[in-house]
C-alpha cells in the first residue's frame, strides 16, 4: 500500500482480519462533535476540516466551610484535520472565574488556563464487538495566568473507544493517564481518568448521552479522587452546526455538587 493510500484511509488500522471500513463523517452529513461529554469522539474531523466547539459551564461546591462558584468559558477546541483523513490538530483555550467565600471573606479569582495542544488519530472502525477507537497525544503548555497555570508542561495520552449497537443506541469509553500538579503542594503525580457512557439518538436533530466519569490521583499529596454523573442533549440545526446542554453532579465528597453549562459546535 502507497502512503498516498493510507492517507486516503479513514483510519490508520484495521482489525486483524476485517474488512470493516471507518472514518470522519463528510460534509454531507452530521456532525461529530467532541462535546458536550466528557468522552472524546472515537473520530477525527476528516481532512481539511475545520471544527470549532466552545460553550460555558456553571459549578457549584459547598464542603461544609467554604461555597465555591465556577465559571469557565469560551471552553474553545479548534479541531484541524490535516496530512490525512486519520489525523487532526487540536488547540484549546479557557478563561476561568472562581467564586469562594469561607469565614465570611469572599475571594475572587479569575484568568487564562494554560493552552491545551495535541493531536488525535483514528485508529480502527468498529467490526462487531470490536470498537472504532482513537488516540490522543496531548499537553497543556504553560500559558495561564498565575492562579490556573500549572507551571510546567503536563503530557497526557488518551484512549477513547466506542460500540454502535443498534440505529438507536451506542456505547462509548474513555481512558487517559497525564502528568497533574498538586494544587496544595504544587508537587507533580500520575493523574489516571476513565469513563463510560450512553448515547441515545432520538431522531436525524436530537440526540442525548448519559455518562460517569472519574480522576484518580496516583502519588498525589492531597489531590483527591473526583467521581462524577452527568447528562445532556445535543440539537443539530443543520450538518454543520450543533447546540447542547449538560447536567452533572458530583458523586464523592470531593467533587462539585453540581455543574451545569451549554455550548455550540460549527464545522466548515
Amino acid at each position: 500500500m502507497s502512503a498516498q493510500d493510507i492517507k486516503k484511509q479513514g483510519t490508520l488500522f484495521t482489525w486483524a482480519g476485517s474488512d470493516a471500513i471507518g472514518g470522519a463523517a463528510t460534509m454531507s452529513e452530521g456532525l461529530i462533535g467532541d462535546r458536550p461529554d466528557f468522552i472524546e469522539a472515537s473520530t477525527t474531523v476528516g481532512l481539511g476540516v475545520k471544527q470549532i466547539e466552545m460553550g460555558y459551564t456553571y459549578s457549584f461546591d459547598n464542603d461544609g466551610t467554604t461555597q465555591a462558584r465556577g465559571h469557565s468559558n469560551p471552553e474553545m477546541l479548534w479541531r484541524l484535520g490535516f496530512y490525512a483523513e486519520w489525523l487532526e490538530m487540536r488547540i484549546g483555550y479557557n478563561f476561568s472565574e472562581s467564586r469562594e467565600r469561607s469565614g465570611g471573606v469572599d475571594t475572587n479569582t479569575r484568568g487564562g488556563e494554560d493552552l491545551y495542544l495535541g493531536f488525535k488519530f483514528a485508529l480502527t472502525p468498529q467490526d462487531g464487538v470490536l470498537p472504532e477507537s482513537a488516540m490522543m497525544l496531548q499537553a497543556t503548555v504553560p500559558t495561564g495566568d498565575d492562579s490556573f497555570t500549572a507551571g510546567e508542561t503536563l503530557p497526557a495520552i488518551t484512549y477513547t473507544y466506542s460500540w454502535e449497537l443498534n440505529e438507536k443506541w451506542a456505547l462509548a469509553g474513555q481512558t487517559q493517564v497525564g502528568r497533574a500538579i498538586d494544587g496544595s503542594t504544587s508537587r507533580p503525580y500520575t493523574e489516571f481518568s476513565q469513563a463510560v457512557g450512553l448515547v441515545r439518538t432520538f431522531n436525524d436533530n436530537l440526540g442525548g448521552y448519559f455518562e460517569w466519569f472519574c480522576m484518580i490521583p496516583d502519588g498525589a499529596d492531597d489531590a483527591p479522587r473526583e467521581h462524577y454523573m452527568d447528562g445532556g442533549f445535543a440539537y443539530q440545526v443543520n450538518n454543520n452546526l450543533q447546540f447542547d446542554v449538560r447536567v452533572g453532579f458530583g458523586m464523592s465528597d470531593s467533587a462539585d455538587d453540581y455543574f451545569a453549562g451549554l455550548g455550540v459546535i460549527y464545522r466548515y
